[in-house]
Order: C-alpha cells, then structure tokens, then sequence
C-alpha cells in the first residue's frame, strides 16, 4: 500500500521519501544534527533539495561530521581543500559562510546553553503546525530568526532559507492535512 506523502516528496526517489518519512518536520534538538541542516539549507539556495540530499554523505565527510568547532577551525588550507572536492557544492561563498556561521553558532551555544535553546526559544518550545496546506517560502518567524543570526554574523540565512531549516528541524510543521506524517494522523 501506498502511503499518501506530501506533494514535494517524489514517490520516485528514494531519497526524498525517506527524507520525508524519517526526518523533516520531526522536531530536532540535537545540536550537531541543527547545525547540520543549518549548513545544508545554506547550500541548497539556487540549488534543488535532491541535488544537496545525494551530496548529504560527501558534505558529512568534508565538513567533519558538522562538528562545528572543527568547522569554525578551518583555514586557508582547508577551505582550498574544500574547493576541489568533487563531492560537495563547490560555491567558495557558501563555504566560506559555513565557517564563519560555525563560529557564530558556538557563540550563540555558550550565550544560551546550547543552539537548540536558542531556536527552540523563538517558539517557546512549540512547535507551529500549519494545517492550510500553503506552500510558503517564509514567515514572520523566519523573518525574526534570520534577522537575528544575520545581526550574529551568520551568512546565507535569509528568510526562505531559514523557513526551509524550522521545517526540516519541525520548528515548523508543514505536513500536508492528508499526508501520513501529518501529526493528527
């Protein structure tokens, strides 16, 4: 039997449909695993989501796991590295971004507790479930969190690419009514 998924997960790939099923839209408190979608989302802008999902492995390995204080470490040397590694988006901006937000997201860590703390903080620890099935790219939420890891030094943090990450890390649940992962359900 089929199970009735959200229009965006393509039934055809694999990938997306376990991406759906398993991870997006399920709150997230991890720190490590924020961080992680955090860095991906930066990289998807200008790309599709398949193209950043099968590069995911790559972007593990390159980027030290997503440990973000091995990441706010990197070099010049590194970052060259970087730059010719096939399996990656081999966008300098991005890269160079991915570090310096690895440093501001260890500031926010010890100003809060922890990344998880501070997101989460935005919402009270709730998670906002939008039941109109509305294909949106921001919202005021992203609005304010974008503009406030952008007042924190953060790059590629715009607000669509911030409402992308709260639905990836289920801050914001935008499961279709009739999808099987819809929360009611």
């Amino acid at each position: 039997m089929e199970l009735n998924r959200c229009r965006w997960a393509d039934p055809s790939s694999a990938l997306y449909t376990a991406y759906h099923d398993q991870e997006w839209g399920r709150p997230e408190h991890d720190d490590q695993k924020l961080f992680e979608m955090l860095i991906l989302e930066g990289f998807q802008a200008g790309l599709s989501w398949i193209t950043i999902l099968k590069k995911r492995e790559a972007f593990r390995r390159a980027f030290d796991g997503f440990d973000p204080a091995a990441v706010a470490g990197y070099d010049s040397e590194k970052l060259a590295a970087l730059m010719t590694d096939p399996g990656i988006v081999r966008n300098r901006r991005k890269i160079e971004a991915a570090v310096t937000n690895a440093a501001a997201f260890l500031k926010i860590q010890r100003e809060f507790g922890s990344f998880d703390r501070y997101l989460w903080g935005f919402t009270q620890g709730q998670v906002i479930l939008n039941r109109d099935n509305q294909l949106r790219a921001s919202s005021e939420l992203s609005d304010r969190i974008s503009a406030d890891l952008k007042r924190r030094g953060m790059k590629f943090v715009g607000t669509v690419v911030i409402y992308s990450f709260l639905q990836a890390v289920g801050v914001v649940n935008d499961h279709e009514t009739d999808c099987w992962r819809y929360p009611e359900k």
